[in-house]
């Protein structure tokens, strides 16, 4: 055979090499102007589009960490306050105060001195208030108003329906007491926590501290926003706690943010303002984020303009730019065309040989490769082809030996029946119809009354072995016989039941192969069942469970015996899945394997 010459079928007529050449030319130089204004419109259009989303995304989440910090400082001094609140809650004289509900005037002197050491040495603190279920109370930077009972207030009594959790409020107006310190009402947090006794958690009174609204506002100092943008903060009736002095956030509607979490689009006046709240579980406020999308989006004009300016100038340098890469590329493009159309003429001799280290030059190597890859082939064909040959008569050779061994156990056969031994007999045809049936003349798919007729050979001989060790029997379904399957896949399956199953048990045992048509699990049409059962000595879960995962994942390295493995093996190559083996077992009742196997008529095979 020629290495150089092949045979093909005549070219197709093309265009001639100049008009190529331009046709080439200009088509690359459309995708290149195109590929170049992809991204000049990109950059103009979508890209200012894409940015400012970008930085809408970066203010937000910018914002939402402001928001976060802000929000835990608060907490924190919240919970700054609860912890003195527990503090004097616990202290000798307030303890027997609340729960005797009330006190000597030495007593109610010591716990005027601890309040007023604590509110001293707390500048935050504008006044604090010790109020005992009865209505008896002690307190500094406190008076009251009216002589109505202070129990009726309805700070105490929100705070005595939650014991044990702290109750704020903004702002507290309407209350029986006022500040001999003249802190307003707007000046001041107002904090209460119900105290509760330690054996029954009945309520014993109330400790309410006004805290001073600067120290709720010493976290927005170093909220460090944009210009025109701000936090506030509102409580869970969605009045304002505390907020910067601007013309803006008495404008945010506050409904929205009773609900806890919110983000959306404000719009005030002629501006534009992306709001963002978030709630406090502890606390029950809500921080507030307001940030003007007109001062964030205020850079993506300048961007667009310079970026219509550049690209601009970026394309007409491309396009004389273009016009030398165009010549460069297309010329050994060209060259390696027309070398492929000499090996579409059979000429596999040629070369492209390029210089340089480019992409063009590889391909030219690649088409190097590729040619003497295809010489390679060729001459590959050509010795499996001798090698077939070969092979075919060396099987029709080997065929002469099978049937000088039919006739030689035909005629041991032949000569115990003379001398009456039947046991003879009997073991020489089961052997004779098991190599007969297991050579099959070298066909692959046989019928399944000869796979069932091997079955009993194999067992006819086994039975002879180990006599009355078990029994077994062979159940042909009706209406089966005009199927076929594929040769040698029950003799493994029932050679390891026999060994590795009913050998192991402890006195004789039972052995049966049994097949049916069944459906499938998808409910498209049904497949031939055959199944392999006996009552031996069985196998637990786990090792169950890890043969049939190596079954279904194909890790057939796993599933021990060599005659397992081939036939699972054989099935799956020939048919796929689902095809191919399974296994049901328990210890000490026994195993069931189970070939599922596609119906072939004699049509088929």
């Amino acid at each position: 055979m020629s290495k150089s010459k092949i045979a093909v079928r005549p070219p197709r007529r093309v265009p001639s090499g100049e008009a190529r050449t331009l046709s080439l030319r200009f088509k690359l130089m459309v995708y290149f102007l195109v590929i170049l204004a992809l991204p000049l419109v990109t950059l103009g259009i979508i890209g200012p589009s894409l940015y400012a989303s970008s930085l809408e995304r970066e203010s937000m989440s910018y914002t939402e960490k402001m928001i976060g910090q802000v929000t835990m400082s608060i907490e924190l001094r919240v919970l700054e306050m609860e912890k003195l609140i527990d503090l004097v809650s616990q202290m000798v004289p307030v303890a027997a105060f609340l729960e005797e509900g009330d006190a000597s005037d030495a007593v109610r002197g010591e716990i005027r001195r601890i309040v007023s050491s604590v509110v001293g040495t707390h500048p935050e603190i504008a006044g604090l208030l010790v109020v005992t279920d009865r209505g008896a109370w002690e307190g500094e930077g406190f008076a009251r108003t009216t002589r109505d009972p202070l129990t009726e207030e309805r700070w105490y009594t929100e705070a005595r329906t939650a014991p044990g959790r702290v109750s704020l409020a903004a702002r507290p107006i309407g209350r029986n007491i006022r500040s001999t310190r003249r802190f307003g009402a707007d000046e001041v947090v107002s904090i209460v926590k119900a105290v509760t006794g330690e054996r029954d958690g009945r309520v014993r009174g109330a400790i309410l501290v006004d805290m001073k609204l600067s120290y709720i506002e010493e976290p927005f100092r170093y909220a460090s926003l944009g210009k025109t943008d701000f936090l506030f903060i509102a409580d869970a009736r969605g009045e304002i706690v505390y907020a910067p002095v601007n013309e803006v956030v008495y404008r945010i509607p506050l409904a929205p943010l009773e609900d806890g979490a919110f983000s959306g689009l404000v719009r005030v006046g002629r501006g534009a303002y992306q709001v963002l709240a978030r709630g406090s579980e502890y606390t029950g406020w809500r921080t507030v984020g307001v940030f003007s999308l007109a001062e964030t989006l205020q850079e993506v004009s300048l961007v667009k303009y310079w970026t219509f300016l550049i690209g601009g100038m970026t394309m007409a340098l491309a396009i004389v730019m273009a016009f030398f890469f165009m010549s460069a590329v297309t010329k050994p493009v060209l060259r390696l065309r027309s070398l492929m159309k000499r090996v579409e003429q059979g000429d596999l001799a040629v070369r492209f040989a390029g210089a340089g280290g480019d992409e063009i030059a590889e391909l030219g190597l690649g088409f190097d490769e590729m040619i003497e890859r295809i010489q390679s082939l060729i001459e590959q064909v050509y010795r499996e082809q001798q090698s077939k040959m070969e092979a075919e008569l060396r099987i029709l050779q080997e065929q002469i030996k099978p049937h000088f061994l039919y006739n030689t156990l035909d005629t041991i056969q032949w000569m115990a029946q003379e001398h009456r031994v039947d046991d003879v007999v009997c073991m020489v045809g089961a052997l004779t119809s098991l190599f007969r049936i297991g050579l099959s003349k070298g066909r692959e798919i046989i019928s399944l009354p000869d796979e069932l007729e091997h079955v009993r050979s194999y067992l006819c001989i086994q039975k002879m072995r180990y006599e009355d060790k078990f029994e077994y029997e062979v159940l042909e379904g009706e209406g089966l016989r005009g199927l076929r399957v594929m040769r040698l896949i029950l003799q493994p399956l029932v050679e390891n039941a026999v060994y590795h199953g009913i050998k192991e048990r402890k006195g004789p045992g039972s052995l049966a192969v049994e097949t049916r048509i069944e459906h499938r699990p998808d409910g498209r049409g049904s497949d031939l069942i055959l199944a392999v059962r006996d009552d031996g000595v069985g196998m637990d879960e786990a090792r169950v469970a890890r043969l049939n995962a190596s079954l279904e994942n194909g890790a057939v390295a796993d599933l021990g015996g060599y005659g397992i493995r081939n036939v699972h093996e054989r099935i799956r190559l020939t048919f796929g899945k689902p095809y191919g083996l399974s296994f049901r077992s328990s210890p000490g009742r026994g195993t069931v394997v189970t070939i599922r196997h596609p119906i072939l008529s004699s049509e088929d095979a």
